[in-house]
Parts: C-alpha cells; sequence; structure tokens
C-alpha cells in the first residue's frame, strides 16, 4: 500500500484533471450553443466574435446565451453614450450638428434604460415551472423593449444624414456597432420565444 502522502498527492493530481476536464467541457459546450446560434443571426460573424469573447457566467442554455447577448449590447450603447456626450459637450455651434448630437445622446440614453429593462425580464424569465400565458407575456416585454432600443439606435443615425465630416464618421462607426449587437440580441430573445428554452440547454 502506497504511504499516505502518496495517497494524498494522487488524490489532489485526479481533483486538478477531474476539474479540468469539466471546465474544458463547459467551454467547448458554451463554444457550440454560441457557433450554432449565431449562424442566422443579423450579422453572424459579429454574433459569434463578441459572444465567444463574453467574460460572464458560463453560456448552458438559450436563456443564457439571450442574457449575455443583451448585456453585450447594453455595454456598446453605454460606451456610445458616454463617447456622445463628450463630443456633444466639445462640438461648436454648428446648428444642425448640435441637434442632431443632442437628439442621438436622448436616443442612445433610451436605448441603454430600454436593453436594461430587457435584461431584467430575462433575468426573471420563467422557461419551466410558470405557465404560458406569464411566459408569453415576459417575453412579449423583452421583444419590445430590445425593438425600442434597436430604433432609438436607426433614429440617431438618421440624424445625422444631411450632415458630413469627422464627426458623422465617428457617430455612424459607433451607433451601427450598437445597432448590430442589439439586432442580434434581438435575434436571441425571438429564438428564446419559439423555443421555450429547452430543447438548446446544454448538458455537461
Amino acid at each position: 500500500m502506497a504511504p499516505p502522502h502518496k495517497l494524498f498527492l494522487l488524490a489532489i493530481v485526479f481533483a486538478i484533471i477531474v476539474t479540468a476536464t469539466t471546465v474544458h467541457g463547459r467551454h467547448n459546450a458554451a463554444k457550440d450553443i454560441v457557433h450554432s446560434s449565431c449562424e442566422h443571426a443579423s450579422y453572424p460573424s459579429l454574433c459569434v466574435r463578441t459572444l465567444s469573447s463574453y467574460s460572464g457566467p458560463t453560456i448552458t442554455n438559450r436563456r443564457d446565451l439571450a442574457q449575455a447577448a443583451v448585456k453585450i449590447s447594453l455595454a456598446h450603447a453605454q460606451s456610445a453614450a458616454k463617447k456622445l456626450t463628450v463630443v456633444r459637450d466639445s462640438v461648436g455651434k454648428k446648428r444642425q450638428e448640435k441637434a442632431a448630437l443632442v437628439d442621438c445622446v436622448e436616443m442612445i440614453g433610451d436605448s441603454v434604460d430600454e436593453l436594461s429593462r430587457t435584461l431584467g425580464v430575462l433575468k426573471h424569465l420563467r422557461i419551466s415551472g410558470g405557465s404560458s400565458k406569464e411566459f408569453r407575456w415576459q417575453m412579449s416585454n423583452a421583444q419590445t423593449w430590445a425593438s425600442a432600443a434597436l430604433t432609438d439606435d436607426d433614429t440617431c443615425l438618421d440624424g445625422f444624414e444631411e450632415i458630413d465630416g469627422d464627426i458623422k464618421t465617428e457617430v455612424k462607426q459607433w451607433m451601427t456597432k450598437v445597432a448590430r449587437v442589439t439586432s442580434n440580441a434581438l435575434y436571441m430573445i425571438n429564438q428564446l420565444d419559439e423555443t421555450r428554452g429547452k430543447p438548446h440547454d446544454v448538458h455537461l
């Protein structure tokens, strides 16, 4: 029989191997659901890139995926809001440019609020155990808020159609990214609605 200290070391090594295998399995499972779910998203490459680099809780099912997509969209919207506020406060007195920025800051602020509401709904979503009517009501709210956020993103861009220059280029770059990740998030929410989250759970 091996000495106690050797048995102890073997137990530690075994525990490390099991932990590493479990973590690797979860990583692969999350990677698989991201790739399969992003295949038909509005912007597939962006969808895979942003969700693959997501550093939040492990994605194990459609609800996790929808929440992650909304969190990514919210983070982009918040970042754009800060940048737009700085530009709005520093821009000169060109009336058309200033007015467009003021409107855009308001729109992106609304978008941040709507995405926050969307995330709140998804966090309390009753995938199982609740009535079909309750689920439909929750999903309708999530879809409505996410759609409103996307509309606000697009409205901001519309305000710069008749404006040229560096500011328009920057705003278009920021808001296009926000609109695209929001569109992907809405797609994930719609997919969750169609499946109620059940067929796409990842079993480790």
